[in-house]
């Protein structure tokens, strides 16, 4: 079942329900769980700023949680 996780999913909650996204967060140089704008910043925002395409990541999560 693939869509479990979205874009417009806050980075926190995206890790805490899905501890594999660490994988994917720390590929592409989010160190997700240490910054505190995990907590408000949605997948897509937190993406933007590190210049990673949000569809990517989100696609490779949900892979990794297939």
């Amino acid at each position: 079942m693939s869509g479990k996780v979205t874009k417009e999913m806050s980075i926190i909650d995206i890790v805490q329900n899905y501890p594999q996204s660490l994988e994917v967060f720390a590929k592409y140089g989010l160190g997700c769980i240490g910054c505190a704008a995990a907590k408000f910043e949605n997948l897509e925002a937190g993406a933007k700023v590190h210049g990673v395409d949000p569809e990517q990541m989100v696609a490779e999560i949900n892979a990794l949680i297939d």
